[in-house]
């Protein structure tokens, strides 16, 4: 990390009022004032990764976050208002459970930004309150498997907030990865 001089002082100031406020919850104004002073920012960005490290999540991105949000909630609102009848055919045509017609969401660990993307359109956006309290870490490599149901759902003409049977199947059918 590189600092102005003037970005050093903007810091020092703001440290000083920071200090004089006797503010305890937030970052260590002390710390802060003795790193600069030392020439020590490493040790800021080591101290405050979550403010150093954090890019902003490109638009693509989001917009295929929301895109499989969207989809995810439109199965299981049209799986729920199936007759047991019709689940029953869903799950035999798409070689489905029950518990897999719900959106698990991404793996924490290799679709970070996918994750944290979803958890924050969810908690912090207050969107797609459907999925809220759920842990959304699928623990598996999930986004090639959405980009395939996330296709064949988009070809799908769906009524007004409504999946029909046969588009619930198609879209499932899609989870599966196709064999060369």
């Amino acid at each position: 990390m590189n600092l102005t001089d003037g970005e050093k002082l903007i810091l020092t100031l703001l440290c000083d009022i920071h200090s004089h406020l006797k503010i305890e919850n937030g970052v260590d104004s002390k710390l802060i004032q003795e790193a600069l002073s030392g020439g020590h920012l490493q040790a800021l960005k080591d101290e405050y990764s979550g403010i150093f490290d954090v890019s902003e999540k490109p638009k693509e991105v989001v917009k295929e976050v929301e895109d499989i949000l969207f989809m995810w909630l439109m199965l299981e609102r049209g799986y729920a208002s199936l007759s047991p009848g019709d689940k029953e055919r869903v799950r035999n045509a798409a070689n489905v459970s029950d518990a897999s017609v719900r959106f698990h969401g991404f793996d924490g660990n290799n679709e970070g930004e996918y994750f944290s993307t979803a958890r924050f359109v969810v908690r912090q956006l207050g969107k797609f309150q459907e999925f809220k309290g759920r842990d959304l870490n699928s623990h598996m490599p999930s986004i090639e498997m959405y980009r395939r149901m996330l296709a064949a759902f988009h070809t799908s003409k769906f009524r007004e907030g409504e999946m029909v049977i046969d588009q619930i199947i198609d879209v499932l059918k899609a989870r599966q990865a196709k064999r060369p």
